[in-house]
């Protein structure tokens, strides 16, 4: 069964970083959208169980989905050229 959590909005000064998914409880499938709206790039940082950490960088006025297995926790950082705002969605699922 997949579940889509509701939309949220973020808005990260520069050199900022904020966790938007967390699981503790043992990591879950998921999918990851990442809406860049600013003029600047943000990075998505995600933790998953027994694997390295992975940094993709979204540049300006682009998205980003991914879906990886037993995501643990998605973050997004902002880089030290600027503030970034826009959205991230979190669906995740049992396949």
């Amino acid at each position: 069964m997949a579940i889509l959590l509701p939309q949220q909005f973020f808005n990260l000064a520069a050199g900022v970083g904020k966790s938007y998914y967390e699981n503790l409880a043992g990591g879950i499938n998921a999918a990851v959208t990442v809406n860049n709206n600013s003029g600047f790039p943000v990075d998505l940082v995600l933790y998953r169980v027994n694997a390295p950490v992975v940094t993709y960088t979204i540049p300006a006025l682009n998205s980003l989905t991914v879906s990886v297995n037993l995501l643990l926790v998605a973050a997004l950082l902002s880089s030290a050229a600027g503030a970034v705002f826009g959205t991230i969605e979190v669906a995740t699922s049992d396949f």
